[in-house]
């Protein structure tokens, strides 16, 4: 089991840069497939960001190129580095992760779909103003 708890984000004008962290609690952190959504108002949850157990990464269109997920296993902490933020990008984010029970590298399939992920952060606002 793990506990997450989010630190990071808030406003920022377009093109600037954001990060945010999630620590964990808990035993076995480095065995987490974790991820990070977003929520934008009226909308639904987003997949943007993967890392699994082995350090591999996925990223969503919408913030490839621009986004770095990763991971210190050591502090046990999942991190998301936003650049060349966009108004777009304004919405709630969300940490999760998943006991990486799954073959290969540990992550479910469906790498963004939420009901894969049993453990959630609190979540944490980006607001990005043009």
């Amino acid at each position: 089991q793990v506990h997450l708890v989010q630190s990071g984000g808030g406003s920022v004008q377009s093109g600037g840069s954001l990060r945010l962290s999630c620590a964990g609690s808990g035993d076995s952190f480095s065995q987490y497939c974790m991820g990070w959504f977003r929520q934008a108002p009226g909308k639904g949850l987003e997949g943007i960001a993967v890392i699994a157990r082995d350090g591999t990464t996925t990223y969503g269109e919408s913030v490839k190129g621009r986004f770095t997920i990763s991971r210190d296993n050591a502090e046990k902490i999942l991190y998301l580095q936003m650049d060349s933020l966009k108004p777009e990008d304004t919405a709630m984010y969300y940490c999760a992760a998943v006991f990486g029970l799954y073959s290969g590298n540990g992550c479910p399939t469906g790498l963004f779909i939420p009901a894969n992920y049993k453990y959630w952060g609190q979540g944490t606002q980006v607001t990005v103003s043009s």
